[in-house]
């Protein structure tokens, strides 16, 4: 996994995915809804009008995208949306058919479509040892996540023996190995001199 293009395709062939709004009362909402279509640079889904997690997008301009497939890959997206109508219904029914027999003739009209143009994601794999990982954004920054060691470190290898995922290598200071960690934070917990550090821009 390498590119926005690739993460949004295998969230298009996962179908099925978790969408997480914020209600109005700041609760969080997840509910499973169908990628109907990806471009280079855009995640298309749809909702109705009348439905909650309609009023919730059009509220906030945010969502977040969860997906597993089977091979135990997970791809997570999150970012702002943003409302483009009805133009696309025709042509998203066509490559999606299923959704004639849930909104027939021109119940389809009640349906509005949404883009997730601009944010963040990851790829995340449980099916290595050592864990992989890879971050990747569209349209902005990645937010860096995790930890690191500074130069505060003593070289005990206190993270390194107790690192779940062995992603800790010996150095001066040593090393976290971003793409096999968990971000647990063990290695931040249990450095006796509190060399390690989370990560931020």
């Amino acid at each position: 996994m390498r590119d926005v293009k690739t993460a949004f395709q295998m969230l298009r062939e996962m179908r099925d995915v978790s969408f997480a709004t914020v209600d109005e009362e700041g609760h969080p909402q997840v509910r499973i809804i169908n990628v109907m279509h990806v471009d280079d640079d855009c995640l298309y889904f749809l909702t109705a009008r009348g439905k909650d997690f309609y009023k919730e997008l059009m509220a906030t301009k945010r969502v977040a995208i969860t997906g597993l497939n089977k091979d135990w890959q997970t791809i997570r997206v999150w970012g702002k949306v943003k409302n483009i109508g009805g133009d696309m219904i025709d042509a998203i029914f066509e490559e999606n058919p299923g959704m004639k027999d849930v909104y027939p003739n021109d119940s389809r009209k009640i349906l509005e479509v949404f883009c997730l143009y601009e944010g963040e994601g990851e790829y995340f794999s449980l099916a290595k040892h050592p864990i992989d990982r890879e971050p990747f954004s569209f349209k902005q920054e990645i937010t860096p996540k995790g930890f690191f060691i500074t130069d505060r470190c003593i070289g005990c290898g206190t993270c390194m023996r107790v690192c779940p995922q062995q992603a800790i290598r010996k150095g001066k200071p040593y090393v976290i190995n971003q793409e096999h960690c968990l971000h647990c934070g063990l290695c931040f917990e249990k450095c006796p001199v509190k060399a390690i550090v989370r990560r931020t821009k």
